[in-house]
């Protein structure tokens, strides 16, 4: 049974806390696994999380700074530890290649999995499996950062009322899916396209072109707020966003969900952040991430 679905690992920006681990995020999308910026303790939320290692499949890493990044370590070692048994591939930012190799080899272990280091180096494609395309662009942040976004092909949707009224049933129907004409009949006649599923994951940014663009007609946004509106000069400063800008990119790009994630620890009522997304005018679905929460990716 095929699953798309979000998995938080950790919800914390800059240090954990009592209720916030360190960040890390799982897109579960059928049978892959993608993991985003593995923090601290990620190796354990997935434990609690009931995601293995064998489920992933691909990590993408947004930028080197700790608590999106040094969860890296204890997660390719248990990749090898549990002899994954198919490839895993990693994105990260070019720049911060010694970064990556000084986490990769931390402390000794046995390589038992093939690591594929699939560095980010600008906006653009960075893998076409058939089943989606990934792409990476360039955020604002005081180190090099990049967003992700995943894109699922567009498909078709039969329509009943129209195979029936061409008398097209039972076995015929998945004939003329697979040859696309029968008896004179084509799949567009009986059909209407089926829009693929859209994910984004924007962490650590100002606002910024990378940004909107990341979040365009996406079914699903994750996306940090690390401040709310009245500390919008402390939040440019440091190359974050707030509640508020967050929620008002999510209006502009058509997005059906969004995910407020990465939350300053100066902030005691999580509330505050969804009452100040409200006040921005998003009117979609809406979740405050919490540790081991579990979004479901929008059907279309």
């Amino acid at each position: 049974m095929s699953v798309r679905e979000l998995v938080v690992l950790g919800t914390a920006s800059q240090v954990p806390t009592r209720q916030r681990n360190h960040n890390g995020y799982v897109l579960r999308w059928d049978g892959t696994g993608i993991l985003f910026d593995p923090g601290e303790g990620t190796q354990r939320q997935m434990l609690r999380a009931g995601v293995a290692a064998h489920d992933l499949h691909r990590i993408c890493v947004t930028h080197f700074h700790g608590d999106h990044s040094l969860g890296l370590a204890g997660v390719i070692q248990r990749i090898n530890l549990d002899q994954v048994p198919h490839p895993v591939t990693a994105h990260y930012p070019a720049s911060g290649q010694r970064f990556f190799d000084r986490l990769r080899y931390a402390t000794a272990y046995r390589e038992t999995v093939s690591l594929t280091e699939a560095p980010v180096a600008a906006d653009g494609v960075l893998a076409d499996t058939g089943a989606y395309v990934i792409e990476a662009r360039r955020l604002s942040h005081p180190v090099e950062s990049y967003g992700y976004r995943l894109v699922e092909p567009d498909g078709r949707r039969l329509l009943p009322e129209r195979l029936a009224a061409h008398g097209i049933k039972g076995p015929d129907v998945g004939r003329l899916q697979r040859e696309g004409v029968l008896g004179g009949v084509s799949l567009d006649e009986v059909s209407e396209v089926r829009r693929g599923q859209r994910f984004a994951f924007v962490m650590d940014t100002r606002l910024c072109e990378g940004v909107h663009a990341l979040a365009e007609g996406v079914d699903l946004l994750v996306i940090e707020s690390t401040f709310l509106d009245e500390d919008a000069r402390l939040a440019a400063d440091h190359g974050h966003l707030t509640a508020g800008q967050a929620a008002a990119v999510a209006r502009d790009a058509g997005v059906r969900h969004l995910v407020l994630t990465h939350f300053s620890q100066r902030y005691a009522d999580p509330g505050e952040f969804e009452r100040q997304a409200r006040a921005a005018g998003f009117e979609g679905e809406l979740s405050i991430a919490q540790d081991l929460m579990r979004v479901p990716v929008p059907k279309r």
